[in-house]
């Protein structure tokens, strides 16, 4: 999920009470619930094939996780006592305080990443295997809504929360029309109203109540929503599941044996659903809609490489890109950019799960070149 999202989670569970066990909490939930995204300092050593290959690796794992989550404490717990000594005053934290804390909220961060497709390597340095979820998209404006309007009313006391917020708030809000006008962000019109009225409400709620908020139960509440709002996400999941194994097993026939099949969600939009499936000869993908038994859209075949891509990913075997690219895709696909080339060619690799060979997606697609003619040889 992105850093927001982790931040409000962190932000939430320390006003639902973790916040009292020790001086110090609420900055332990804040950097808990992020701290395993430290693994983005590769980026500034190294490329990005490097952060593909690293990212959510041993940070997200659960020994990383345990890691991170007993070193935060200890770390504020040393700063303490350290500055209690050279000022003559009493400790003002406590290491059990701050340790229940960074657990809780530390165990978040790779259960939240968990629930989108883009997959967590748990069981790292001793298996690679990603698990998926596949039930929230990896960015989701209604947990923003939900975490975002509890930690509002209960942190909007002081000018300089007011800013932060007023900050926060606009940022967010023109990153969902800059993601409406992009095409990206379905029912629009629904989406756009009901942010702009709960932004409206929470305004005159905050005015309204002018002593501010304090009650734990209404972070309590908002996490509780989240919990509820992923249930309701896993039984559409469920029904996507079962409509996109027919919808696979008619497209594909008796011919062709389904090896491996994922249903997952699309932006802020629980009905839509993206499908992939794989065979024993090619790769799908397609878009259904649920409530509508005739909404299959978007469909796209891959067969697997043969002939002259069979011979040209074989030379590209060798390349780190290629190890990293393939490691981390689950729904790998390649094609050439050209068969009737007569010097040089571009073998295009891309994960089907996120965009097609050709396309410019950043690390989710791959283009690399290789002599002609190929497989002749």
């Amino acid at each position: 999920m992105d850093n927001l999202t982790h931040s409000l989670v962190g932000l939430a569970a320390a006003k639902a009470g973790l916040e009292k066990l020790s001086p110090g909490a609420t900055s332990v939930c804040l950097l808990a619930a992020n701290a395993p995204d430290a693994d983005v300092v590769i980026l500034l050593f190294s490329d990005r094939w490097d952060f593909l290959q690293h990212h959510r690796g041993i940070t997200h794992a659960i020994v990383g996780t345990l890691g991170i989550a007993i070193l935060l404490p200890a770390l504020f717990y040393v700063g303490d006592l350290l500055l209690s000594r050279l000022r003559g005053r009493p400790k003002h934290v406590s290491f059990a305080g701050l340790l229940i804390p960074s657990l809780l909220v530390s165990a978040t961060h790779p259960l939240l990443d968990w629930t989108n497709n883009y997959g967590i390597r748990f069981l790292l340095p001793w298996d690679p295997k990603w698990f998926y979820g596949d039930l929230v998209f990896i960015v989701d404006p209604f947990i923003w809504l939900a975490l975002g309007s509890a930690c509002f009313l209960l942190t909007s006391r002081t000018k300089i929360q007011w800013v932060v917020w007023l900050i926060v708030g606009i940022a967010v809000s023109l990153l969902i029309v800059g993601s409406g006008r992009g095409g990206n962000l379905p029912n629009l019109w629904v989406v756009r109203s009901v942010w702009l009225t709960a932004l409206v409400a929470l305004v005159v709620s905050r005015f309204w109540k002018k002593g501010g908020f304090a009650n734990p139960r209404l972070a309590l509440s908002a996490l509780a929503v989240v919990i509820i709002y992923w249930c309701c996400l896993g039984v559409a999941h469920t029904m996507a599941l079962s409509r996109a194994r027919a919808t696979a097993a008619a497209l594909t026939g008796s011919d062709e044996n389904i090896s491996r099949l994922a249903a997952m969600p699309t932006l802020a939009n629980p009905f839509a659903w993206d499908c992939v499936f794989e065979t024993d000869r090619a790769t799908y993908r397609f878009k259904l809609e649920l409530g509508s038994p005739d909404s299959i859209t978007k469909r796209i075949r891959y067969e697997k490489p043969s002939g002259h891509l069979a011979g040209a990913l074989s030379k590209i075997s060798s390349d780190r890109r290629t190890q990293v690219f393939l490691g981390f895709a689950r729904f790998p696909v390649a094609r050439l950019s050209s068969e009737d080339c007569t010097t040089q060619t571009l073998v295009q690799l891309a994960d089907l799960r996120y965009t097609e060979p050709g396309t410019q997606r950043g690390s989710f697609t791959l283009d690399l070149p290789v002599e002609c003619p190929i497989g002749n040889e």
